[in-house]
Protein backbone atom coordinates (compact mmCIF):
# COMPACT_ATOMS: atom_id res chain seq x y z
CA UNK A 1 0.00 0.00 0.00
CA UNK A 2 1.27 3.42 -1.31
CA UNK A 3 0.85 6.24 0.65
CA UNK A 4 -0.16 10.20 0.18
CA UNK A 5 0.08 13.17 1.73
CA UNK A 6 -2.19 15.54 2.83
CA UNK A 7 -2.49 19.26 3.43
CA UNK A 8 0.12 21.66 3.46
CA UNK A 9 0.74 20.10 7.11
CA UNK A 10 2.15 16.92 5.09
CA UNK A 11 0.04 14.36 7.03
CA UNK A 12 1.00 11.02 5.29
CA UNK A 13 -1.52 8.30 5.10
CA UNK A 14 -2.36 5.44 3.01
CA UNK A 15 -3.57 5.94 -0.21
CA UNK A 16 -6.53 4.04 1.12
CA UNK A 17 -8.27 4.76 4.11
CA UNK A 18 -11.08 2.63 6.29
CA UNK A 19 -14.45 4.32 7.01
CA UNK A 20 -15.23 2.89 10.46
CA UNK A 21 -18.99 4.44 11.02
CA UNK A 22 -20.90 1.07 9.82
CA UNK A 23 -19.02 -0.96 12.22
CA UNK A 24 -21.50 0.39 14.82
CA UNK A 25 -24.85 1.95 13.45
CA UNK A 26 -26.56 2.68 10.37
CA UNK A 27 -26.21 0.06 8.09
CA UNK A 28 -28.18 -2.56 9.50
CA UNK A 29 -26.78 -4.69 13.36
CA UNK A 30 -23.11 -4.61 13.35
CA UNK A 31 -21.04 -7.38 14.84
CA UNK A 32 -18.01 -5.35 16.84
CA UNK A 33 -15.89 -8.20 16.23
CA UNK A 34 -16.43 -8.02 13.42
CA UNK A 35 -15.52 -4.35 13.07
CA UNK A 36 -12.44 -4.92 15.32
CA UNK A 37 -11.30 -8.01 12.81
CA UNK A 38 -11.51 -5.72 9.92
CA UNK A 39 -9.42 -3.24 11.42
CA UNK A 40 -6.71 -5.32 12.23
CA UNK A 41 -6.59 -6.88 9.19
CA UNK A 42 -6.43 -3.42 7.56
CA UNK A 43 -3.42 -3.07 9.47
CA UNK A 44 -1.78 -6.14 8.17
CA UNK A 45 -3.00 -4.86 4.75
CA UNK A 46 -0.85 -1.21 4.85
CA UNK A 47 -4.19 0.57 5.63
CA UNK A 48 -3.16 3.07 8.80
CA UNK A 49 -5.82 5.62 7.77
CA UNK A 50 -8.79 5.23 10.43
CA UNK A 51 -12.02 7.92 10.30
CA UNK A 52 -14.86 7.55 12.55
CA UNK A 53 -16.57 10.58 15.10
CA UNK A 54 -17.96 11.05 17.98
CA UNK A 55 -21.64 10.46 16.86
CA UNK A 56 -21.16 7.58 15.30
CA UNK A 57 -22.27 4.88 17.71
CA UNK A 58 -23.34 7.46 19.44
CA UNK A 59 -20.11 7.50 21.11
CA UNK A 60 -19.30 3.81 20.46
CA UNK A 61 -17.45 3.80 17.12
CA UNK A 62 -14.38 5.92 18.60
CA UNK A 63 -14.44 2.86 21.89
CA UNK A 64 -14.38 0.22 18.90
CA UNK A 65 -11.56 1.88 17.20
CA UNK A 66 -9.46 2.48 19.96
CA UNK A 67 -9.91 -0.64 21.34
CA UNK A 68 -8.56 -2.26 17.44
CA UNK A 69 -5.50 0.13 17.36
CA UNK A 70 -4.48 -0.55 20.94
CA UNK A 71 -1.01 -1.76 20.87
CA UNK A 72 -0.79 -0.50 16.94
CA UNK A 73 -0.86 3.32 17.64
CA UNK A 74 2.41 4.04 16.16
CA UNK A 75 1.06 2.39 12.71
CA UNK A 76 -2.43 4.41 12.80
CA UNK A 77 -3.44 7.79 11.72
CA UNK A 78 -6.64 8.49 13.25
CA UNK A 79 -9.39 10.82 12.36
CA UNK A 80 -12.82 11.55 14.64
CA UNK A 81 -14.87 14.48 14.14
CA UNK A 82 -17.23 16.60 16.11
CA UNK A 83 -20.29 18.69 15.64
CA UNK A 84 -23.25 17.09 14.60
CA UNK A 85 -24.57 16.69 18.33
CA UNK A 86 -26.25 13.15 19.43
CA UNK A 87 -27.42 12.39 23.67
CA UNK A 88 -26.97 8.72 24.71
CA UNK A 89 -30.75 7.63 23.76
CA UNK A 90 -29.44 8.12 20.14
CA UNK A 91 -31.42 11.47 19.35
CA UNK A 92 -29.70 14.10 16.82
CA UNK A 93 -29.62 17.70 18.30
CA UNK A 94 -28.34 19.83 15.47
CA UNK A 95 -24.55 21.20 15.14
CA UNK A 96 -22.62 22.95 17.72
CA UNK A 97 -19.41 24.83 16.20
CA UNK A 98 -19.06 27.05 19.75
CA UNK A 99 -15.32 27.29 20.86
CA UNK A 100 -16.31 25.89 24.08
CA UNK A 101 -17.78 23.33 22.43
CA UNK A 102 -14.97 22.11 20.15
CA UNK A 103 -12.53 21.25 23.70
CA UNK A 104 -15.22 19.60 25.20
CA UNK A 105 -15.51 17.25 22.55
CA UNK A 106 -12.07 16.71 21.69
CA UNK A 107 -11.58 15.55 25.54
CA UNK A 108 -13.99 13.31 25.83
CA UNK A 109 -12.73 11.90 22.25
CA UNK A 110 -9.50 11.84 23.37
CA UNK A 111 -10.85 9.66 26.16
CA UNK A 112 -12.84 7.14 24.23
CA UNK A 113 -9.98 6.48 21.89
CA UNK A 114 -7.69 6.01 24.51
CA UNK A 115 -4.54 8.35 22.86
CA UNK A 116 -3.00 11.55 23.79
CA UNK A 117 -3.33 12.91 20.32
CA UNK A 118 -5.84 12.93 17.66
CA UNK A 119 -4.40 13.02 14.46
CA UNK A 120 -6.97 14.88 12.19
CA UNK A 121 -9.82 16.59 14.19
CA UNK A 122 -13.02 17.51 11.74
CA UNK A 123 -15.68 19.48 11.90
CA UNK A 124 -18.29 17.28 11.34
CA UNK A 125 -21.07 19.82 10.10
CA UNK A 126 -20.85 23.48 9.89
CA UNK A 127 -22.83 25.70 12.34
CA UNK A 128 -24.74 28.50 10.52
CA UNK A 129 -24.65 29.70 13.86
CA UNK A 130 -20.83 30.33 14.72
CA UNK A 131 -18.41 32.28 12.52
CA UNK A 132 -16.26 29.50 11.09
CA UNK A 133 -13.12 31.84 12.42
CA UNK A 134 -14.41 31.55 15.97
CA UNK A 135 -14.76 27.32 15.34
CA UNK A 136 -11.62 26.78 13.82
CA UNK A 137 -9.70 28.76 16.17
CA UNK A 138 -10.62 26.65 19.21
CA UNK A 139 -9.60 23.78 16.85
CA UNK A 140 -6.32 25.60 16.40
CA UNK A 141 -5.56 26.20 20.14
CA UNK A 142 -5.57 22.12 20.16
CA UNK A 143 -3.46 21.84 18.50
CA UNK A 144 -0.74 24.10 20.14
CA UNK A 145 -1.77 22.39 22.97
CA UNK A 146 -0.54 19.03 21.14
CA UNK A 147 -4.13 17.45 21.52
CA UNK A 148 -4.77 17.19 17.88
CA UNK A 149 -1.99 17.58 14.68
CA UNK A 150 -4.03 18.82 12.02
CA UNK A 151 -7.36 20.15 11.38
CA UNK A 152 -10.46 19.21 8.86
CA UNK A 153 -13.68 20.30 7.89
CA UNK A 154 -16.46 18.10 6.41
CA UNK A 155 -19.51 18.93 3.94
CA UNK A 156 -18.13 22.71 3.64
CA UNK A 157 -18.98 25.52 1.25
CA UNK A 158 -15.77 26.41 -1.05
CA UNK A 159 -15.78 29.81 0.61
CA UNK A 160 -16.14 28.50 3.90
CA UNK A 161 -13.07 26.37 3.37
CA UNK A 162 -11.39 29.46 2.21
CA UNK A 163 -12.30 31.49 5.43
CA UNK A 164 -11.61 28.89 7.87
CA UNK A 165 -8.11 28.55 5.73
CA UNK A 166 -7.38 31.92 6.70
CA UNK A 167 -7.62 31.27 10.07
CA UNK A 168 -5.75 27.95 10.56
CA UNK A 169 -4.04 25.44 7.62
CA UNK A 170 -6.62 22.97 6.98
CA UNK A 171 -5.22 19.66 5.80
CA UNK A 172 -8.53 17.98 4.85
CA UNK A 173 -11.84 18.69 3.33
CA UNK A 174 -14.07 15.59 3.79
CA UNK A 175 -16.97 15.53 1.27
CA UNK A 176 -18.91 12.79 -0.44
CA UNK A 177 -17.40 11.86 -3.77
CA UNK A 178 -17.98 9.23 -6.18
CA UNK A 179 -18.87 8.19 -9.93
CA UNK A 180 -22.63 8.77 -8.45
CA UNK A 181 -21.75 11.97 -6.47
CA UNK A 182 -19.27 14.25 -9.19
CA UNK A 183 -20.72 17.67 -7.52
CA UNK A 184 -17.36 18.24 -5.75
CA UNK A 185 -15.59 18.89 -9.56
CA UNK A 186 -17.08 22.04 -10.13
CA UNK A 187 -15.74 23.99 -7.29
CA UNK A 188 -15.00 21.97 -4.17
CA UNK A 189 -11.71 20.46 -5.49
CA UNK A 190 -10.26 23.67 -7.00
CA UNK A 191 -10.58 25.28 -4.25
CA UNK A 192 -9.05 22.66 -2.19
CA UNK A 193 -5.99 22.59 -5.25
CA UNK A 194 -5.70 26.20 -4.62
CA UNK A 195 -5.64 26.39 -0.88
CA UNK A 196 -3.09 23.29 -0.86
CA UNK A 197 -5.82 21.34 1.08
CA UNK A 198 -5.76 17.57 0.82
CA UNK A 199 -9.40 16.06 -0.03
CA UNK A 200 -11.18 12.34 1.74
CA UNK A 201 -13.81 11.65 0.07
CA UNK A 202 -16.56 9.32 1.86
CA UNK A 203 -18.79 6.99 0.68
CA UNK A 204 -16.89 6.35 -2.28
CA UNK A 205 -18.90 3.72 -3.06
CA UNK A 206 -22.16 4.93 -3.01
CA UNK A 207 -22.96 3.71 0.20
CA UNK A 208 -22.65 0.09 -1.13
CA UNK A 209 -24.65 1.04 -4.11
CA UNK A 210 -21.87 0.95 -6.91
CA UNK A 211 -20.56 -2.73 -5.79
CA UNK A 212 -23.82 -4.12 -7.16
CA UNK A 213 -25.06 -6.09 -3.84
CA UNK A 214 -27.79 -4.55 -3.86
CA UNK A 215 -30.62 -5.02 -6.34
CA UNK A 216 -33.50 -3.80 -5.20
CA UNK A 217 -34.31 -2.02 -1.98
CA UNK A 218 -35.40 -5.15 -0.25
CA UNK A 219 -31.97 -6.25 -0.54
CA UNK A 220 -31.00 -3.91 2.63
CA UNK A 221 -30.75 -5.54 6.16
CA UNK A 222 -33.42 -4.95 8.55
CA UNK A 223 -32.92 -1.47 10.59
CA UNK A 224 -30.39 0.29 7.50
CA UNK A 225 -30.69 3.94 7.27
CA UNK A 226 -30.38 4.01 3.29
CA UNK A 227 -33.81 3.39 2.61
CA UNK A 228 -34.92 6.31 5.20
CA UNK A 229 -31.96 8.71 4.74
CA UNK A 230 -30.55 8.54 1.12
CA UNK A 231 -33.09 9.46 -1.23
CA UNK A 232 -30.87 7.64 -4.24
CA UNK A 233 -32.01 4.39 -2.49
CA UNK A 234 -35.71 5.03 -2.36
CA UNK A 235 -37.57 2.88 -4.86
CA UNK A 236 -38.91 5.33 -7.21
CA UNK A 237 -35.16 6.17 -7.79
CA UNK A 238 -33.42 2.76 -7.44
CA UNK A 239 -34.23 1.26 -10.92
CA UNK A 240 -32.69 4.84 -12.58
CA UNK A 241 -29.32 4.43 -10.28
CA UNK A 242 -28.95 -0.05 -11.18
CA UNK A 243 -28.89 1.60 -14.96
CA UNK A 244 -24.97 2.84 -13.69
CA UNK A 245 -24.23 0.32 -11.75
CA UNK A 246 -24.78 -1.79 -14.53
CA UNK A 247 -22.48 0.02 -16.93
CA UNK A 248 -19.94 -0.12 -14.51
CA UNK A 249 -20.28 -3.84 -13.56
CA UNK A 250 -19.58 -4.26 -17.49
CA UNK A 251 -16.57 -2.59 -17.69
CA UNK A 252 -15.29 -3.67 -14.00
CA UNK A 253 -16.22 -7.25 -16.29
CA UNK A 254 -14.23 -6.17 -19.30
CA UNK A 255 -11.11 -5.07 -17.00
CA UNK A 256 -11.85 -8.77 -15.02
CA UNK A 257 -11.87 -6.55 -11.61
CA UNK A 258 -14.80 -6.08 -9.07
CA UNK A 259 -17.54 -3.44 -9.67
CA UNK A 260 -16.24 -2.39 -6.52
CA UNK A 261 -12.73 -1.67 -7.03
CA UNK A 262 -13.08 -0.02 -10.79
CA UNK A 263 -15.04 2.48 -8.96
CA UNK A 264 -12.33 3.17 -6.60
CA UNK A 265 -9.93 3.26 -9.01
CA UNK A 266 -11.75 5.94 -10.58
CA UNK A 267 -12.03 8.03 -7.41
CA UNK A 268 -7.97 7.61 -6.72
CA UNK A 269 -7.26 8.63 -10.23
CA UNK A 270 -8.88 11.75 -9.96
CA UNK A 271 -5.69 12.39 -7.20
CA UNK A 272 -3.05 11.42 -9.70
CA UNK A 273 -3.26 13.93 -12.32
CA UNK A 274 -0.20 16.14 -13.28
CA UNK A 275 -0.37 20.21 -11.61
CA UNK A 276 -1.73 19.90 -8.61
CA UNK A 277 0.06 21.73 -5.42
CA UNK A 278 1.63 19.95 -2.80
CA UNK A 279 -0.84 18.07 -0.16
CA UNK A 280 -4.15 18.30 -2.64
CA UNK A 281 -3.98 14.46 -2.71
CA UNK A 282 -7.24 12.18 -2.61
CA UNK A 283 -7.35 9.77 -0.21
CA UNK A 284 -10.73 7.84 -0.38
CA UNK A 285 -12.20 6.13 2.51
CA UNK A 286 -14.65 3.25 1.74
CA UNK A 287 -16.41 1.56 5.01
CA UNK A 288 -16.91 -1.74 5.46
CA UNK A 289 -17.21 -4.26 8.53
CA UNK A 290 -16.20 -7.41 6.31
CA UNK A 291 -12.72 -8.18 5.72
CA UNK A 292 -13.31 -10.26 2.51
CA UNK A 293 -14.85 -6.83 1.24
CA UNK A 294 -12.21 -4.96 3.08
CA UNK A 295 -9.23 -7.02 1.09
CA UNK A 296 -11.11 -6.30 -2.33
CA UNK A 297 -11.14 -2.66 -1.97
CA UNK A 298 -8.03 -2.93 -1.40
CA UNK A 299 -6.83 -4.35 -4.62
CA UNK A 300 -8.07 -0.94 -6.23
CA UNK A 301 -4.85 0.48 -5.66
CA UNK A 302 -3.41 -2.29 -8.10
CA UNK A 303 -6.14 -1.33 -10.54
CA UNK A 304 -4.57 0.62 -13.35
CA UNK A 305 -6.28 2.90 -15.49
CA UNK A 306 -6.04 3.86 -19.29
CA UNK A 307 -6.98 7.95 -20.59
CA UNK A 308 -9.21 5.42 -22.50
CA UNK A 309 -10.86 4.26 -19.68
CA UNK A 310 -11.56 6.97 -17.43
CA UNK A 311 -12.91 8.66 -20.54
CA UNK A 312 -15.47 6.02 -20.86
CA UNK A 313 -16.24 6.41 -17.37
CA UNK A 314 -17.11 9.73 -17.35
CA UNK A 315 -19.73 9.07 -20.15
CA UNK A 316 -20.68 6.16 -18.25
CA UNK A 317 -21.49 8.57 -15.31
CA UNK A 318 -21.38 12.11 -16.28
CA UNK A 319 -21.86 14.61 -13.40
CA UNK A 320 -25.75 14.12 -12.20
CA UNK A 321 -26.12 10.77 -13.78
CA UNK A 322 -27.73 9.82 -10.68
CA UNK A 323 -31.08 10.02 -9.66
CA UNK A 324 -32.36 11.47 -6.65
CA UNK A 325 -30.33 13.83 -3.92
CA UNK A 326 -27.46 12.38 -1.70
CA UNK A 327 -29.70 13.19 1.45
CA UNK A 328 -33.27 13.86 1.84
CA UNK A 329 -32.55 16.87 4.37
CA UNK A 330 -29.64 18.80 2.32
CA UNK A 331 -29.88 22.10 4.73
CA UNK A 332 -26.70 20.97 6.46
CA UNK A 333 -24.60 19.74 3.74
CA UNK A 334 -21.88 22.35 1.67
CA UNK A 335 -22.23 25.44 3.79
Amino acid sequence: MHTRTLGSGKLEVSALGLGCMGMSEFYGTPDKQDGIDTIHRALDLGITFFDTADMYGPFTNEKLVGKALDGHREKAVIATKFGNVRSEDGGFHGVDGRPEYVREACEASLQRLGVDTIDLYYQHRVDPDVPIEETVGAMGRLVDEGKVRALGLSEAAPETIRRANGEHAITALQTEYSLWSRFPEEEILPTCRELGVGFVPYSPLGRGFLTGRFQSPDDLPEGDFRAERYPRFERENFEQNLKLVGAVEDMAAEKSVAPAQLALAWVLAQGEEEGHAEGTEIVPIPGTTSVEHLEENAGATKVTLTGADLAHLDEIAPQGAAAGARYSDMSSVNR
